[in-house]
């Protein structure tokens, strides 16, 4: 008898993805853990094993085609190598357990996702988070009191429930209906706080009410292109959808303000022209975005408002005592953000390797979840394409992001011997969330890293 393999949870708060691989055919035999679906979710390509061994009878998915969460992709005979009676038999116990085997499916992709999770599931800090599946249930747990349920109406029943993996076994565990719960996260993603307030009787207040009086303003409908010539349509990718949910919430939530400065970076590129073979011998590649990674750590720990987070709900700041950094890697799918953990305590030659090794990894859609999590500040530099400047987006719940253009060499003024001598410049700009960096405090953190380009012995210094 066919047992349906469904698509499971593959964390992350994912609820759909797009196929753009499937990796057997009818007929294939499979095993349990082998890969039979890559799917393009919001931020990376996934593989999707299987969980069911067998002989696969029926693929309900194609390229292209967007799958959910509990859809059946693929419909595999457990039995086919087996005798009738055996076959018989095994078609016997799977119809008696059908909801048994879909839970099991679910808590095993649950449980593969759980180490990734766990590492960031405090920070939250993933503002383009996608959502996670709306049927979700709470297998043998009490049910949480009337007064936390009854906030619940229909609709909110139907609503995605942005929570991890970690976090709704969480919700399990203290007896809670996730739905019931506003959380406090980035696009209301539920976090373990959340659900420990929760379960305690402590319930935050839904910020949709304080919201109401100033609702978001919605796009003018698009005209009919088609009446001045021939027009085209494509589906989104999932990192285009990602870019366009991040990118709006930004933009309509956080002041920003941009601060322009300049480096000297002369002797910056001296350094790195004179240690690329020392990069290249450990399979690197010195770039200069990799050594702006290791100023900005640097000036992170110096300055903590910009390795901070603001907790509207709360009226408190978050200080986070570790030094993550993102860096923007442009694809040919879109723009990743991939993060290098603890950046601060990694030599330059470290994070040379790791930035090429993320980049790779980018550009072939090999990202984890883990892997664009956790970050506190970006750095996106567009100098080996080419500008004078731009104006880069802070990517809450970052306060700021740093900003680089292609350095040019430039006539500059030496009053020691009273002429003008070709000095390399590097334009640099700083977009900073006003809420928390007042003005002087983002040119004082931008003239610092510009000086420490300038005097890399600063970093050792005061660093």
């Amino acid at each position: 008898m066919a047992t349906d393999f469904k698509l499971p949870d593959v964390g992350e708060g994912i609820d759909v993805g797009t196929v753009v691989a499937v990796l057997v055919a009818e007929g294939d035999r499979i095993e349990v853990d082998q890969g039979v679906l890559e799917l393009e979710t919001d931020k990376a390509v996934v593989e999707v094993p299987s969980t069911v061994a067998g002989v696969v009878s029926k693929v309900h998915v194609s390229v292209g085609a967007e799958a959910k969460v509990g859809q059946v992709v693929l419909s595999v005979d457990e039995g086919a190598d087996a005798g009738a009676d055996a076959g018989a038999d095994q078609g016997a116990d799977e119809g008696a357990d059908d909801a048994g085997d879909e839970d099991a499916a679910s808590d095993d992709a649950r449980a593969s996702a759980q180490a990734a999770d766990d590492e960031d599931a405090a920070d939250d800090t993933s503002a383009d988070e996608a959502a996670a599946p709306a049927r979700e249930r709470a297998p043998d747990a009490p049910a949480p009191a009337p007064s936390k349920s009854s906030k619940s109406s229909d609709a909110d029943d139907a609503r995605p429930i942005p929570a991890a993996p970690s976090v709704r076994r969480l919700a399990r565990e203290r007896g809670v209906d996730l739905r019931a719960i506003t959380g406090t996260g980035v696009l209301g993603r539920i976090s373990a706080e959340d659900v420990e307030r929760f379960a305690a009787g402590d319930e935050p207040a839904r910020p949709a009410a304080a919201a109401a009086a100033a609702p978001a303003p919605t796009a003018a409908p698009l005209p009919d292109f088609s009446k001045w010539g021939e027009t085209e349509r494509a589906a989104m990718s999932g990192i285009r959808k990602a870019t366009v949910r991040s990118m709006t919430n930004a933009w309509t939530t956080v002041p920003m303000v941009t601060h322009f400065d300049s480096a000297d970076a002369t002797e910056f590129e001296a350094l790195r022209q004179r240690y690329k073979k020392a990069a290249e011998a450990i399979g690197a590649k010195l770039t200069p975005t990799a050594m702006l990674i290791k100023v900005v750590a640097a000036a992170l720990r110096k300055y903590p408002d910009f390795n901070a987070s603001l907790d509207v709900d709360a009226q408190e700041i978050v200080y986070k005592r570790y030094v993550n950094v993102g860096v923007a890697v442009d694809t040919d799918h879109g723009l990743l953000v991939p993060v290098i953990k603890h950046a601060d305590r990694k030599s330059i030659l470290a994070l040379a390797d790791e930035l090429g090794v993320l980049a790779d990894k980018a550009r072939d859609r090999k990202l984890s979840p883990d892997d664009m999590q956790g970050g506190n500040f970006s750095v996106s530099n567009l100098g080996g394409i080419g500008g004078h400047g731009f104006t880069p987006i802070v990517n809450p719940p970052d306060v700021a992001i740093l900003g680089v253009s292609r350095s040019r060499m430039e006539p500059v003024w030496d009053a020691e011997q009273n002429v003008f001598v070709p000095r390399l410049t590097m334009p640099l700009a700083l977009t900073y969330d006003h809420r928390l960096i007042d003005g002087a405090a983002a040119a004082r953190f931008l003239r610092w890293v510009c000086r420490a380009i300038e005097e890399p012995f600063l970093m050792a210094l005061e660093g």
